[in-house]
């Protein structure tokens, strides 16, 4: 372990009673980039809340590795836990070895290539009902993709369109409600208002719904080779397996990590390629050399590296899940501050993201940086938009495969340009961080074209 002295301070601007919240809902990622000019240990207020923000790569990594310390906790996870229970992500210490032990066999990589079939299939029904000269909403119509691809990979069959629907409106009420309900003290949670009846509601559709599809996938007698059918299927060294709670609450924390996360990062790209025609040019380029005008699968992902490298930047610069929270399971020195038993850490990837010893011009978008034989040591220390340790994400793979088979099969189909009218300020309290209006034309291409 590192011998290296961190530096404690305290972000400046806090405001009675909401602290920083305003800046958090304003610009959530330059607020939180912001915060290492005050110390490698940031102490800020979530509404009433004091927290203390780790902005050092090295410390960060100190904190993400000591998950018996840093336990899954506070007012993030409070509120996480009204949508996925006690799922993966959520679980707390005492529970996440033997969940993950569990879920393990589900995401190795002979079960991503046959994910990435459905997966492919979800995508290509997607963009084959696009028309040219067609203009559509980036966040919402990638979303939609990601949701079906997820349903697809998860149950092996479609799922109805009047369910996929549902489904997303539900996930859209809640997961944008989530931030507001964190934000809000438990009384007034309470308030049967407007937007907390909206998210009871949409919390209990959410809840009964992904229940009747299981109940209906377990009737059926057809042997599936798909993501319900690994977990079910899974056994630790004892034999034991998910209880059915357990199955529902990982199956909702399937759906809701795989959808948002990946349908804000193909927006962001989309964004970031129109201001940066070179580099797109280039993308356009790889993708009609390595797919030769064939659909993309599996084993095109490796020659797919500057399409990866694209990906990889943009989750640096625009990190989709931006806030997590942790609670100290013990007594604990950091930095030279003593934090007591259950003393809240937020854990940002944006925190750490433009640290200029690991990314030299942080804030320019450079693909190239992640080439092999510039990528550094460090660099790959400060990525950390799906964390480190026991705790990293379990579907990091599956999100990037998901990407990259969107990304190419879109790209070697259509050609995509921004409307003029692009708002990329981000959605107010957005769980998932993604621009309010980008909008996008299509244009019909063939390869090399």
């Amino acid at each position: 372990m590192s011998q290296q002295t961190f530096v404690a301070g305290t972000a400046p601007g806090a405001a009675p009673v909401v602290g920083h919240a305003w800046q958090m809902m304003r610009r959530p990622l330059q607020f939180m980039s912001s915060l290492s000019a005050h110390g490698d240990m940031v102490k800020i207020r979530i509404g009433t809340t004091t927290a203390y923000v780790p902005c050092h790569p090295e410390l960060l990594r100190q904190i993400l590795k000591s998950d018996r310390v840093y336990d899954k906790g506070g007012t993030f996870y409070d509120r996480a836990r009204d949508i996925a229970g006690n799922g993966l992500v959520t679980c707390p210490f005492s529970d996440h070895r033997r969940q993950r032990r569990l879920m393990q066999s589900a995401f190795t990589r002979p079960q991503l290539k046959r994910y990435s079939t459905a997966m492919h299939a979800e995508i290509d029904a997607t963009t084959a009902r696009w028309q040219d000269g067609a203009v559509v909403d980036a966040f919402p119509e990638m979303y939609g993709m990601a949701l079906r691809t997820v349903g697809r990979t998860l149950y092996s069959t479609p799922v109805s369109k009047e369910m996929a629907e549902g489904v997303e409106r539900a996930f859209d009420t809640v997961l944008n409600g989530l931030f507001r309900q964190m934000f809000l003290p438990e009384a007034l949670r309470r308030l049967p208002t407007p937007a907390n009846r909206r998210y009871r509601e949409n919390l209990r559709y959410l809840h009964a719904t992904t229940q009747n599809l299981i109940d209906d996938y377990r009737r059926d007698d057809t042997d599936h080779d798909d993501l319900l059918s690994a977990l079910l299927a899974s056994r630790d060294e004892d034999g034991g397996r998910l209880d059915d709670k357990e199955i529902h609450d990982q199956v909702i924390t399937v759906m809701a990590a795989g959808t948002e996360t990946v349908a804000g990062t193909l927006t962001w790209i989309f964004h970031l390629l129109s201001v940066h025609p070179g580099i797109e040019a280039q993308l356009y380029d790889e993708i009609d050399t390595v797919l030769g005008g064939k659909p993309p699968n599996w084993d095109d992902l490796p020659q797919l590296s500057l399409t990866d490298r694209i990906i990889t930047e943009t989750l640096r610069l625009y990190p989709p899940a931006w806030l997590f929270t942790r609670l100290t399971a013990s007594e604990v020195e950091v930095a030279g501050i003593r934090l007591p038993q259950g003393t809240t850490v937020v854990f940002s990837p944006a925190a750490v993201a433009h640290d200029t010893d690991a990314y030299p011009d942080e804030r320019r978008f450079d693909p190239d940086r992640w080439l092999p034989d510039r990528v550094t040591p460090l660099a790959r220390q400060a990525f950390m938009p799906f964390g480190t340790g026991a705790r990293k994400c379990i579907g990091d793979l599956y999100a990037r495969t998901e990407a990259t088979l969107a990304l190419a099969t879109i790209l070697s189909r259509w050609r995509v340009t921004c409307e003029p009218d692009a708002d990329i300020r981000p959605v107010p309290l957005a769980t998932v961080y993604h621009p309010r209006r980008l909008r996008l034309r299509l244009a019909a291409r063939t390869p090399g074209r």
